[in-house]
C-alpha cells in the first residue's frame, strides 16, 4: 500500500480578492480569499494540512510571515509551496535555479 505522502493531494489557492477570483475561473474548489489579518493563520492552517500536495499562496502572504514560518514554507514539499504574484503591487521573483535547489535539491550549473 502507498504511504500516504505518495498520494496525490488537492491544491489550495490563498490570496487576495483578484488572485482567488482567478483561480476559482479557472476550475480551483479550494480557494481561500484572504486579508492581511486572516492570511497569516490561514497560510499557516493550510501548510499542516495534510489533504493539500501544493499550496499557491500570494507573495503579500510571504511578507508578512516570520523569518521562521518564511522557512517552513521554503523548506516544505508536502505541500510544496509556491507564491505568485498579485495582480496588483511588488513581488520578488525566485529564480530558476532557486527554485531547482529547493524544490529538487539540485544546483543547476552553467550550460557547456
Amino acid at each position: 500500500m502507498p504511504e500516504a505522502s505518495s498520494l496525490p493531494g488537492r491544491t489550495v489557492v490563498l490570496g487576495e480578492r483578484e488572485l482567488a477570483i482567478g483561480f476559482r475561473l479557472i476550475g480551483l474548489k479550494d480557494v481561500v480569499e484572504v486579508t492581511p489579518e486572516s492570511s497569516v493563520p490561514e497560510f499557516l492552517r493550510a501548510l499542516s494540512d495534510d489533504r493539500f500536495s501544493l499550496l499557491i499562496a500570494s507573495q503579500a502572504i510571504r511578507g508578512r510571515l516570520s523569518e521562521t514560518q518564511r522557512g517552513l514554507a521554503d523548506a516544505s514539499l508536502r505541500p510544496l509551496v509556491v507564491f505568485v504574484p498579485t495582480p496588483s503591487g511588488e513581488y520578488e521573483v525566485e529564480s530558476v535555479s532557486a527554485l531547482a535547489k529547493r524544490i529538487l535539491g539540485v544546483t543547476l550549473g552553467p550550460a557547456s
